[in-house]
């Protein structure tokens, strides 16, 4: 990983952003900004939310491509799929078969599930 070099070439921020989701354990979760922020490019939230609203659910079929974006939340610890409620639905269902309990306000505890990678995991070919 280049961290500051990502988002001058999106299509090394979208290449970067996506290995980088694919480190995130199951059980755990990782905010928009936390991933902007790891890629260097701390203000690209937004463009970290769009690149993953792109993705495809799993297949069930042993889908090896399959980018775990269901694990990738708000900073409140809540979903957020404001225009596709199926898709919020499908993701909490996953979050919550992997272990990630919500409240009664559909938020996730941040201080229980956040991914906090070591120096080591982001060591990116």
């Amino acid at each position: 990983m280049n961290p500051g070099s990502a988002f001058k070439n999106p299509l090394a921020f979208k290449r970067e952003l996506l290995s980088l989701v694919s480190l995130i354990p199951s059980g755990q979760v990782a905010t928009y900004g936390q991933l902007a922020t790891l890629l260097g490019s701390p203000r690209h939230a937004r463009q970290v939310g769009h690149v993953l609203a792109g993705l495809r659910y799993p297949d069930g079929a042993g889908d090896r491509e399959y980018i775990p974006w269901h694990r990738v939340i708000n900073a409140q610890g809540r979903i957020s799929a404001p225009n596709d409620a199926h898709r919020a639905q499908i993701q909490r269902s996953m979050l919550e078969q992997e272990g990630v309990d919500f409240d009664h306000t559909g938020r996730c505890s941040l201080k229980s599930y956040l991914w906090r990678p070591n120096s080591d995991q982001l060591l990116l070919p």
